[in-house]
């Protein structure tokens, strides 16, 4: 099996990457696929009996297919709340792209679809000479934006679009609105439409049902293939 692979970064920390791609593993295999969502490295974990495990890749493992274990799904974890690549060398554990791509490759074995979810933005640094951009643009994985609906947005969503473009494929870009709701928000989303890349994929609102679904396979036809 040779699955299709979804790398989903964002325009900041805790703008909502993981209620996304969750909401696309969800809807995934409401469609009859294996999919299982990858969290690589996580910084920020607790201890669950005698591992560390992290709230977003244990939202993306209930998301996804069953059959895949929580280690598989995020195999390089670590406790502190801070920058990843500082918190890999804390804990001596070199991050690679050698061991970020055989995490994969083992869940891509098993699955139609694997979705990828960074951590912070695109450039996120996972050691001296390693980012997230580098690794996933190595992969030639095309790249899911999602932006947070807040002040500064546009700048950010604009930046963080011609980076991904100048690197791999920026496959499409989902509006994920945030507490407390934007003033002008439809004014900022016309914006975006007319000077993004392409017009947004979804928009998720503030509150959705906890069992949202997100099948943009449609917008994605051709950068996934």
């Amino acid at each position: 099996m040779t699955a299709r692979t979804l790398f989903v970064t964002g325009t900041d920390t805790e703008i909502g990457k993981t209620r996304i791609a969750c909401a696309l593993l969800r809807g995934l295999v409401a469609a009859g696929e294996t999919a299982v969502g990858y969290k690589p490295v996580a910084s920020g974990a607790v201890w669950q009996g005698r591992r560390l495990v992290n709230e977003d890749a244990l939202a993306l493992q209930a998301a996804g297919s069953p059959g895949f274990t929580y280690e598989a799904i995020n195999p390089l974890v670590f406790e502190p709340a801070i920058a990843p690549h500082i918190a890999a060398a804390e804990a001596d554990t070199p991050l690679t792209a050698d061991k970020l791509t055989a995490g994969h490759d083992a869940l891509a074995a098993r699955a139609d679809w694997v979705i990828v979810e960074g951590a912070g933005g695109w450039h996120v640094p996972l050691s001296d000479t390693l980012d997230f951009a580098g690794w996933a643009a190595g992969q030639n994985w095309p790249v899911l934006l999602v932006v947070g609906m807040r002040l500064g947005c546009v700048n950010h969503a604009l930046l963080s679009a011609r980076a991904i473009a100048a690197d791999t494929r920026l496959a499409g870009w989902v509006a994920n609105c945030l507490p407390p709701k934007q003033p002008r928000l439809a004014e900022n989303l016309a914006t975006l439409n007319a000077r993004m890349p392409m017009s947004c994929c979804a928009t998720v609102p503030i509150d959705p049902p906890a069992d949202l679904l997100l099948d943009i396979r449609a917008q994605l036809a051709g950068a996934t293939a």
